[in-house]
């Protein structure tokens, strides 16, 4: 029975995360603009927290006071978050068809005033320092909130970041979750290739962050590294999910160019439309 229950619940995790590459390829090719490659290496993280009982939420409140934060510091992959947001009655799903364009208020760049988006993002680096504020106002009120802000390996580029983990960590902030999207590519090319991040796992530990790697398309994966919140001996948790950029259309897969929105002929988009079926 046991069993059952959980191939249930990861069919409708992977069903969700299909519909969710779907619709968000539908507004890249209708708004001829935006961020293919980060916003679909990252699908599988929001799904699963969204739709694995991780994250706290409620229908129809984008306000709540009971709703756990989330970041997307990477921010131009912030619109991953506009379709589950109207699913969970925030807005329309109409709201969906005028992403990018000048009658609707879902932009590339996720912005405070979209309801259900907690932080203002764009440049790269900043989202930690935010979660950090949001968490430390948590502790200081006693709420039972969390933090999870996903960041972007170019980021660890940005001294902020690694400024934002020395303060949490000095901090207790056993609240506030990382998740890099570990896809390996920036716009010019792989990371390490250019400056090489590994060994990212120490690194973070010498931070004094508990760390935990995994398959960032896998469910079981993610769900088993949500898992452990709240019993990292209070340090902050950072999970490191190996992706891929692109994820779900092979002519993007693992090509940094498509960090980019690069324009489809009607070929291709038949293919890609066939391969998100």
């Amino acid at each position: 029975m046991e069993n059952d229950l959980f191939n249930n619940n990861l069919n409708y995790l992977v069903n969700k995360a299909s519909w969710l590459r779907r619709v968000t390829f539908e507004m890249l090719a209708s708004a001829k603009q935006g961020h293919p490659g980060s916003v679909m290496s990252q699908i599988e993280i929001l799904v699963a927290l969204f739709y694995g009982g991780v994250i706290k939420y409620e229908k129809g409140k984008p306000n709540s006071k009971l709703k756990d934060k989330i970041i997307i510091s990477k921010g131009h992959a912030t619109m991953g978050l506009y379709p589950i947001f109207a699913d969970l009655k925030y807005y329309e799903m109409s709201e969906l068809e005028k992403f990018g364009t000048k009658d609707g208020f879902l932009r590339i760049f996720g912005n405070i005033n979209i309801p259900g988006i907690d932080a203002t993002s764009g440049s790269l680096g900043h989202g930690p320092g935010i979660g950090i504020g949001y968490a430390l106002a948590a502790k200081y009120d006693n709420l039972e909130q969390r933090t999870f802000v996903i960041i972007s390996e170019g980021e660890m580029y940005e001294g902020s970041i690694w400024e934002s983990a020395l303060f949490a960590s000095q901090n207790n902030l056993d609240n506030l979750i990382l998740v890099l999207d570990r896809n390996r590519k920036i716009i010019l090319g792989d990371t390490e290739d250019l400056v090489a991040l590994d060994p990212i796992e120490q690194k973070w530990e010498s931070f004094g962050f508990k760390t935990i790697r995994v398959d960032g398309h896998s469910f079981p994966d993610l769900l088993n590294a949500f898992s452990i919140i709240g019993s990292t001996n209070n340090k902050p948790l950072i999970i490191i999910a190996d992706t891929v950029k692109g994820k779900g259309i092979s002519l993007m897969e693992n090509k940094p160019e498509w960090h980019y929105w690069q324009g489809l002929n009607d070929e291709q988009l038949a293919q890609a439309r066939s391969e998100l079926k």
